[in-house]
């Protein structure tokens, strides 16, 4: 967007440059030798400094090189010496802008605007500059006045449509973004209808982009969220199809569990952990959706290999814990409460986890031991394993008193 005017040789307003230097400078331009040009242009400066052409030309080898700070120098001396000379107003303002200087290029292709008023280009670049500084509102009127001059002006539907965005007016800057054939645009809007809770104008522009692997995850999830299950499965399977990476796996599963297809869920879950093997929080949700499933054993592994991700989770201990001595795995289920222990993380319920395992295990004295500490600890607040633990509490102590 950012086009400079070519090279000028205005001879009725500017000296004349000497002959070796201003020629050479304008061939090694048409060269594609900015570098070259540069050099030539300045020897002409140095020559006449007040040469317009020498500075307008070397202005623009130095913006063909992106040293934008020297050239814009040599154009605000041709303003100096030309004030309101368009072309030099024109360029100023275009490198300004190239260096995110909005509110500066505004004020510059203003004057440019007002020196030639019925051309499109300076219009545009003063739109764009309004935009940038904030003034979305005029910038969207100049565009919308380009547009009825012009309809099929693609940079005046282009900017009007990211003013219209910026305004929130969402359904014109779609409509903008179409016309100016910048579908992208639309996902800038889809994204801005999600924010403003418009969730069925985000999904419908969505669907658009069936190619896309990372706007059908999207989809599938707004359309969980909106509990459409059979709606998001379809773009979720495309999504992993296309790119099969962990956040898509975990999409579909999601779907998955939302259309009760538990089966399914439990495979993108396996996949996803096997593709993604270090990821703790991916072995706990797998995990605790096997132990859903009251699959014991493979919930285990899961979490045993979060445990060995994060040995300081207690989460993943309690976890194991609770899988291991579900499935009468005493032994192993106790040394994963010794790592809650160890940790200085215990809670009332991994004392009466310990107890019931320490009592399985015919542990009679540390199971007393266990009980008490929980009933201590807990003061009442769990009624139900309160309970247990009492009336498990009264049986061993008989037993071991009949000893």
């Amino acid at each position: 967007m950012f086009g400079i005017l070519p090279a000028l040789l205005m001879a009725s307003v500017m000296a004349q440059t000497p002959p070796d230097y201003a020629a050479e400078g304008l061939k090694a331009l048409d060269a594609n030798q900015p570098a070259v040009a540069e050099g030539l242009f300045r020897k002409a400066v140095e020559a006449d400094a007040t040469d317009l052409n020498a500075h307008f030309n070397l202005s623009l080898a130095l913006s063909l090189e992106s040293k934008d700070a020297e050239a814009m120098a040599e154009l605000r001396k041709v303003l100096e010496l030309k004030p309101g000379l368009y072309e030099a107003e024109l360029n100023l303002g275009i490198l300004l802008l190239r260096n995110r200087r909005a509110a500066e290029a505004g004020a510059v292709l203003k004057e440019a605007v007002d020196a030639k008023p019925k051309e499109a280009r300076p219009r545009l670049f003063y739109a764009q500059a309004l935009l940038e500084a904030g003034d979305a509102g005029q910038a969207a009127g100049i565009y919308g006045e380009l547009l009825e001059a012009e309809p099929k002006l693609v940079a005046a539907a282009a900017g009007l449509a990211r003013a219209e965005l910026k305004l929130g007016k969402l359904a014109e800057a779609a409509g903008h973004f179409r016309a100016a054939g910048q579908k992208d645009g639309l996902l800038e809007v889809a994204a801005a209808f999600e924010k403003a809770g418009k969730t069925d104008e985000a999904i419908a522009l969505y669907r658009e982009f069936p190619e896309n692997a990372a706007v059908r995850q999207r989809l599938g999830q707004l359309l969980i969220d909106n509990k459409d299950a059979a709606g998001a499965i379809p773009p979720l399977e495309e999504a992993v199809k296309k790119a099969p990476t962990t956040a898509n796996r975990l999409a579909l599963a999601d779907a998955y569990r939302l259309a009760k297809e538990k089966t399914k869920m439990l495979e993108q879950l396996q996949l996803a952990a096997a593709g993604d093997p270090n990821n703790f929080e991916l072995r706990m949700a797998y995990g605790r959706n096997l132990r859903d499933e009251h699959r014991f054993i493979p919930a285990a592994a899961q979490f045993q290999a979060a445990a060995k991700l994060k040995p300081e989770s207690v989460e993943a201990w309690n976890e194991l814990a609770n899988v291991l001595i579900v499935n009468e795995n005493y032994a192993e289920g106790l040394t994963a409460l010794d790592h809650v222990r160890a940790l200085g993380k215990e809670i009332p319920g991994d004392y009466f986890l310990r107890a019931i395992t320490l009592d399985r295990l015919k542990m009679k004295p540390q199971a007393i031991a266990a009980y008490e500490q929980f009933l201590a600890a807990d003061n009442g607040a769990h009624p139900d394993q309160d309970f247990q633990a009492r009336q498990r509490l009264r049986i061993i102590e008989l037993e071991v008193k009949k000893k």
